[in-house]
This record gives C-alpha cells, structure tokens and sequence, in this order.
C-alpha cells in the first residue's frame, strides 16, 4: 500500500492515522525538516496513547514527512526561552517522558527513517522496536559541535543499550553522523531500503508482525524494557499471561502442521 502523506506548513504536527491493523504516526513539519515542537512531542504522547486504547491496532509505524527527514531534532528556536540551568533539567525530564510514552505502546513498532534522525529524532527512532532507513539516512547527536548542551541519564542509557557504548561516544564527543550503511553490520537497524522499495518492505514487516503472537511478542518487549531497569527483574505476570492464554492453548493444537495460526492475543 502506498502511502499518502499530507503536508503540511506553520508549526508541523503530529498526527495519527489507522488503517485496519496498522497505525501511522507521522512526524508533519517537512520545511523544517520535521523538527519536533513542544506541542508535537505532545501530540506524539497522545498518538501513543490512542493506540494502546485501541485494541484493534496490532502494529504501529512511525515516519516523517517528506521524504527528506525522520526527525531533525527538536526546533532550536524553542532554546531562546531557557534562561538557567534548571530549565534543562525540566527539559530533559519532559523528553524522557515523551521517550517513555513511546516505550510503552502496546504493540511492536518500525521507524522508518529517511533522511536525519539527529537528537530527539535519533531518541525516537532509537526507542522503536524495528529501524528502516534509506541509503545515506545519517544518525547522531552532534550537540558537541552545535548546542553545547547533554542528553539526560536516561537517554543515554538507551543509546547505549541499543547502539553500543563505542558508538555513543563517536557520536557525542567527535559529533559523528554514521550512515545508514554504517550501522546496518552492527544490527542497529534491520534493512537499509532504496526509497522506492521503501513502502513495500514496511508492509512486508507490518505484515510479518501481524502474522505473529502479540502476546509473545508484547512479552519480550515487556520483558526487555524492565531489564534495563532490574536485571533479575520479576516477569512472572508476563509468563502467565502467555501460558495462560488461548493464543498458546492453539499454537499447542496446531503445532507441526503447518496450518496458520489465527492469533487474537488473549
């Protein structure tokens, strides 16, 4: 399915659109590369929150406008009004709660990034379960060079996790921008895709999820975002859950013969 994206001028917005199984959340400011506002990093918190009320939604993909960026960083403008160093500390505690309403959807999620994913855009691409980029998309936070400024301790934890303590430190003290294809071997994104293959392989991947057990996967997703926190973290609940289910009474029926599995997550 080809995707239409509606563009948009002034401030941008975040905005949601559902098709069927699969949620759009679509990052609409392209003259400014999509640079996030205040108000769409709120806007990107209640797209989340939509989702997980809709129990419909299995999959949800996260994209830019316009072909040229995911997400380049947040809009700069914004800094003018920040006239201590407590202003950053609020600041940086309201990105790391935008971050975790990301964290906590529901259902497993794909960032599909053309273009940059700097800063906020590299903390929102980085907090999805699945990465896709476009041949010579690049990815940092080059703060060192530009802003001055520092990530709180929760984003980096999370750029840590996922790309490694070696790549943080290229990015953040040499202000390095890697290449799609430079972090391809290194497992950080799934596939690196020419544009016009793009939309294809989003519905080969959205279409691989959906045939999958959401309680499984709900699961392990689960289960990894506690272990960043507690390493001999209780998922007791989540065991249950997945043992406990009709979905796993039927892949116990159907096992080894070969039928497709109608998974309905309960």
């Amino acid at each position: 399915m080809k995707m239409e994206l509606r563009q948009s001028a002034g401030d941008g917005h975040v905005t949601l659109r559902v098709d069927g199984a699969v949620a759009y959340i679509l990052f609409d400011r392209p003259a400014a590369h999509n640079a996030m506002t205040w108000a769409m990093y709120d806007e990107m918190a209640a797209a989340c929150a939509k989702i997980n009320a809709d129990p419909q939604v299995r999959v949800a993909v996260l994209r830019g406008v316009g072909g040229k960026a995911f997400i380049a960083g947040s809009d700069i403008s914004q800094f003018s009004q920040f006239a201590t160093g407590e202003d950053g500390v609020v600041n940086e505690s309201r990105i790391d709660g935008w971050v975790e309403a990301l964290e906590s959807l529901r259902v497993p999620n794909i960032a599909v990034v053309e273009g940059y994913a700097v800063g906020g855009g590299l903390a929102i691409a980085n907090a999805c379960d699945i990465r896709v980029a476009t041949p010579g998309a690049r990815f940092g936070v080059p703060i060192a060079r530009t802003l001055g400024n520092c990530l709180s301790a929760a984003n980096m934890r999370r750029l840590c996790a996922t790309l490694g303590v070696s790549w943080v430190k290229r990015m953040l003290l040499l202000a390095e921008m890697p290449t799609a294809e430079t972090l391809l071997p290194a497992g950080y994104l799934t596939a690196v895709v020419a544009y016009e293959a793009l939309d294809a392989e989003i519905s080969r991947l959205c279409n691989r999820l959906l045939g999958h057990a959401p309680l499984t996967m709900a699961a392990a997703r689960e289960t990894i975002r506690r272990l960043a926190f507690t390493p001999d973290a209780d998922i007791s609940d989540l065991i249950r859950a997945c043992y406990g289910s009709a979905d796993f009474q039927r892949g116990v029926a159907t096992f080894g013969s070969k039928q497709a599995i109608d998974w309905e997550g309960g």
